[in-house]
């Protein structure tokens, strides 16, 4: 019946998710297309779980389409085992996905603070957000509704937008498959567990303790199975949300870069990025830039942007004029006969037949031919200009 289904209009086809798992799985396609944004999201931050948990998957993509399709199979199982357990029962595999991806947020989230004062300011208090980032790990997850009193029972799994779902806790591992958990106590367990860190310098010591208190806090206290009916949310408001989840994850790529970046000068000395950006827009190379970009625009303005255009299409050479005229050795003003002149002479200077050795003489014909090049590339200039002045006077006469 699974299979059946997976055909029907709007359904989702397992064909499709296995072809988007293998090209596009390490950054959560296959989960995007099964509409587990959340699931999408940590794999496109870890690079599909570190690549653990995107091979992992290779057996459990049928399960997640049936999840998305709701199966009729699937959702009497899964009601079973909402009767079955009053709380869900514990996943390894669940609990090291937390630990994982907590403590690469946890630790994005510190890199990004900056060391010193930026501007004058300190902000070391940001510090206080490691243990935010770390609890955002575990807050919501997806939903089942079960009622044991009917006689069919009803589950439904709940997307991204569900309206209880605040933006604390939306987009993280505690978010994936039937279970939620509030964020008041991963939140907790992590705060209780920070002050460490003002004891045990280690960050690898006192990081690993907030998240296994943060993690276990999630497990023990909050974690139950959710019973909220889903809501479908349009294409573009998804991508939005994900864009927006996006930019705020490299935004903390971007700050520990900036601050903590290093680049190597010709000398083999570490430059901070910082730094050199700095003395970088104080370059001389940057002022003429800046300088070419502010003659150019207050340019626009007097004669418009088509006339910028032409100037830059005469700039760029595109018929090869001004590196023939660098080639000949003369000048826009020069007559034909001047360049013909000057072309007869370069190339009795420059036959190849003057050369005996073979290797000088390669260079010698390659030489030879960028004279006939340029010569033939002048002329022909020469003749349109000519042929157009000409049409021109005519033009005119005839008025």
């Amino acid at each position: 019946m699974a299979a059946k289904s997976s055909t029907m209009p709007g359904k989702k086809s397992i064909f499709v998710a296995y072809f988007m798992w293998l090209f596009t799985g390490i950054f959560g396609g296959h989960h995007f297309y099964l509409r587990r944004d959340r699931h999408a999201f940590v794999w496109w931050t870890t690079l599909g779980g570190f690549i653990v948990g995107w091979l992992g998957e290779i057996f459990r993509i049928p399960r997640y389409v049936r999840e998305a399709n709701d199966d009729p199979q699937y959702v009497e199982e899964l009601a079973r085992r909402v009767i079955q357990n009053k709380k869900p029962p514990f996943s390894m595999n669940r609990f090291t996905g937390m630990l994982m991806v907590g403590y690469s947020w946890a630790q994005m989230t510190m890199f990004a603070i900056p060391p010193d004062s930026f501007w004058g300011i300190n902000l070391r208090y940001l510090n206080l957000l490691i243990p935010v980032a770390l609890g955002l790990d575990k807050a919501r997850r997806q939903v089942v509704k079960g009622n044991k009193d009917k006689a069919k029972t009803e589950i439904s799994v709940c997307d991204m937008d569900d309206s209880k779902a605040k933006p604390e806790g939306v987009w993280t591992v505690g978010n994936i498959g039937n279970e939620e958990g509030s964020l008041k106590w991963p939140l907790l367990g992590a705060f209780a567990a920070y002050p460490i860190r003002y004891y045990v310098f280690d960050d690898s010591i006192w990081f690993t303790i907030m998240l296994l208190a943060s993690a276990c806090a999630f497990d023990s206290y909050s974690k139950r199975w959710r019973r909220t009916p889903k809501k479908k949310t349009h294409n573009v408001k998804r991508v939005s949300i994900l864009a927006t989840c996006a930019c705020i994850y490299l935004s903390l790529w971007c700050s520990y870069l900036y601050f903590h970046g290093t680049i190597t000068d010709s000398e083999g000395d570490e430059v901070p990025i910082y730094e050199a950006l700095h003395h970088f827009f104080t370059s001389p190379w940057w002022l003429d830039v800046k300088q070419c970009i502010a003659e150019t625009y207050q340019y626009a303005q007097h004669h418009g942007w088509y006339e910028v255009w032409k100037q830059i299409i005469d700039l760029s050479d595109p018929h090869g004029e001004q590196n023939a005229y660098r080639v000949l050795g003369v000048n826009r003003d020069s007559s034909q006969s001047e360049i013909t002149s000057v072309w007869r002479k370069l190339s009795r200077e420059n036959h190849p037949d003057k050369v005996k050795d073979e290797a000088e003489r390669r260079a010698a014909q390659e030489r030879f031919m960028e004279i006939q090049q340029a010569y033939e590339i002048l002329s022909n200039s020469k003749h349109r200009r000519n042929r157009r002045n000409k049409k021109d006077n005519s033009d005119e006469i005839n008025i």
